[in-house]
């Protein structure tokens, strides 16, 4: 029969390997084999079935009830028992990231993933929280000098703990101690969780659907470890598309976007640029975007000045929007316009001319918000219908 044995050694390090035994194989000839692939030695194994240690060294595994495709789990001596479990809530039994599949046996595979363990839990050791003291960083003022110091490592844990990162940039070094005591905490209690999962019965559905979520999991922590190594710029912010223009002199920044129907205005923005006595109420309605919003009317006929070109436009006014103006596809259509992200340039077809987008730095305010308050609302609201 095939079991899998997955191994848990005293520096927390992690190894799945499979072995292939009979059923009247003794305990202790089995310890003899998993220190051939693991290298723990023989004294120093505990092999642990459905969450029962196996004791008797003269017993046979059949008689313990082990059947083919069974798992079990072996942890080195000092790493399990009354003493290492009454430890801090910091130290975590074990990460179950680099586990892998069950497999054939062989010193090359045991390499591999012993590697990927060890990358695994280098990658995400700071950025979930889980420090343990054998990696000598049980100090949580040594673990904030640390961050602090490494821009790198603060930007990934923005975007992998932003409680934990809201912890540290908040300058108290007492709500940082207590975010990463209570982060670490809950970490061990799900280690000791997981452990239990793999040593449950293989029938128990539930068990089951537990161990299907944790692989899943597993599955998107891996494939967001590789984007932020081969694509990090995906986890910025992109900056919207801006332009200065002029109406009826008055200098704006206008959003340009493609998606969005018709050209708007804010009231506000009208009422400066002194056309708000033009606007036409029959034409009142609701814009529906992400959100929706009151349409005052709309002015029919008013000159938008790009660079040295005047282009004719008509605006619908929203009563509450944050942004000045958002030139739509009616009027990008209109003029031909093509949106050059190559060149960086808003080209305006009917005349040639080209206005470069704004640099982030000249952005209004609303386009310079975290997503989630100003910037969502100010895209939302961007009349798509009405």
């Amino acid at each position: 029969m095939l079991v899998t044995v997955y191994c848990v050694q005293r520096d927390l390090s992690e190894l799945t390997f499979s072995l292939q035994v009979r059923p009247d194989f003794e305990l202790r000839n089995f310890r003899v084999l998993c220190e051939l692939e693991s290298g723990i030695p023989a004294d120093e194994i505990q092999i642990f079935y459905m969450e029962r240690l196996l004791t008797n060294d003269h017993s046979s595994l059949g008689s313990y009830g082990l059947k083919d495709g069974d798992v079990v789990v072996l942890l080195q001596k000092e790493s399990v028992g009354p003493r290492s479990l009454g430890r801090s809530s910091s130290l975590h039994l074990a990460d179950l990231t680099g586990m892998a599949m069950p497999g054939t046996s062989n010193p090359r595979r045991r390499r591999q993933q012993q590697q990927r363990a060890h990358s695994s839990r280098q990658s995400r050791g700071l950025d979930s929280g889980e420090m343990t003291s054998a990696q000598g960083l049980g100090s949580p003022a040594l673990i904030r000098s640390m961050l602090l110091s490494n821009p790198q490592e603060l930007s990934l844990l923005k975007v992998r703990n932003p409680p934990l990162a809201e912890a540290l940039l908040s300058g108290n070094l007492e709500t940082f101690s207590q975010v990463l005591r209570d982060q670490q905490r809950e970490s061990a209690l799900r280690e000791q969780e997981r452990l239990h999962l793999y040593c449950a019965d293989p029938c128990d559905l539930e068990a089951q659907a537990k161990i299907e979520e944790e692989i899943r999991q597993q599955n998107i922590e891996e494939n967001m470890n590789i984007a932020i190594e081969v694509a990090p710029e995906s986890f910025g912010q992109v900056a919207m598309l801006y332009i200065n223009c002029k109406v009826n002199g008055h200098p704006l920044k206008a959003f340009v976007d493609s998606g969005a129907q018709m050209t708007i205005m804010s009231q506000a923005c009208a009422e400066r640029c002194n056309i708000i006595r033009l606007v036409d109420r029959r034409w009142a309605g609701v814009a529906k975007g992400v959100g929706t919003q009151r349409i005052m009317g709309r002015v029919h006929l008013a000159q938008i000045q790009i660079e040295g070109d005047f282009l004719q436009c008509s605006f619908s006014i929203l009563e509450e929007q944050p942004m000045d103006m958002l030139l739509g596809l009616d009027v990008l259509r209109r003029h031909q316009c093509c949106i050059d992200l190559k060149n960086n340039v808003l080209v305006i077809g009917t005349t040639g001319t080209q206005t470069h987008f704004l640099p982030e730095g000249e952005l209004p305010l609303c386009a310079k918000l975290i997503s989630g308050t100003g910037q969502e609302e100010c895209s939302a609201q961007d009349g798509r219908h009405y």
